[in-house]
């Protein structure tokens, strides 16, 4: 009986560790490139794994609430610790970024662009026009308005309408920007484009309260940042391509 026992006990710690080995495998499945990525230039800027190239927003290489689970790059809104967004060790100015989000019931977050990381600019929002995250049942989420996800966060409104994934699934979005002039996709709808360094951005961003912080909207190169906003955010397979 003893042996038998033994045997069992001996199984059991073999099946757990390929169940561990099996999710594992899956979650880092699940932040590679593909061959066709791999040849259009893409690389990957999250490992699954941990935080490498990403940082508290002008808090260095900080503890925050953003961790990594099961693959994933999730900002714990039951941490103790002070929101912060976090930000892209590179800056960039040509590219085509392609990321999954998954979002909590009533959640808002964003991505933020062009971001300007230094004293005097107290966060990603200040400088960093905002890719909206939103999720269906947030009081903001209202057809036609400037809020919906895939909108330039107070600016525009969803040019072709993108339905969300059901709640607990990934989204799928991509930013491309070429010299200034961005487009939008929501789970492959284009929703927004606009032109940065156009008069007629220029204007909009002087009719808002934006036009407080003399940084915002003005670049056409800077960090990636992702937001740390009251409800829990999940990111993963984050990729770019400079173009």
């Amino acid at each position: 009986m003893a042996y038998i026992s033994k045997m069992k006990f001996t199984l059991t710690l073999c099946i757990a560790a390929i169940l561990m080995a099996s999710c594992s495998d899956m979650s880092n499945h699940s932040n590679r490139l593909s061959k066709e990525e791999k040849k259009e230039g893409f690389v990957s800027l999250f490992d699954g794994e941990s935080m490498e190239g990403w940082h508290p927003y002008n808090k260095g290489k900080s503890a925050s609430r953003w961790t990594v689970v099961n693959g994933e790059l999730y900002c714990d809104p039951k941490s103790k610790q002070e929101p912060v967004d976090l930000v892209s060790d590179n800056s960039y100015e040509n590219f085509e970024l392609r990321f999954e989000w998954k979002i909590s019931a009533a959640g808002n977050s964003g991505v933020f662009i062009n971001v300007v990381e230094k004293p005097g600019v107290p966060a990603a929002w200040a400088s960093g026009p905002e890719y909206q995250l939103l999720e269906s049942t947030h009081p903001d989420y209202v057809k036609g308005s400037s809020k919906m996800p895939g909108c330039i966060f107070g600016f525009t409104r969803q040019e072709n309408p993108a339905e969300l994934k059901p709640l607990g699934e990934w989204n799928e979005s991509r930013i491309t920007q070429q010299n200034g002039k961005i487009e939008f996709f929501l789970n492959g709808v284009l929703t927004t484009q606009q032109d940065f360094t156009s008069q007629s951005w220029q204007d909009s961003v002087s009719k808002t309260w934006f036009k407080e912080w003399p940084e915002f909207g003005k670049h056409t190169q800077g960090h990636i940042a992702l937001q740390d906003w009251a409800k829990g955010i999940s990111f993963r397979n984050i990729r770019i391509k400079v173009l």
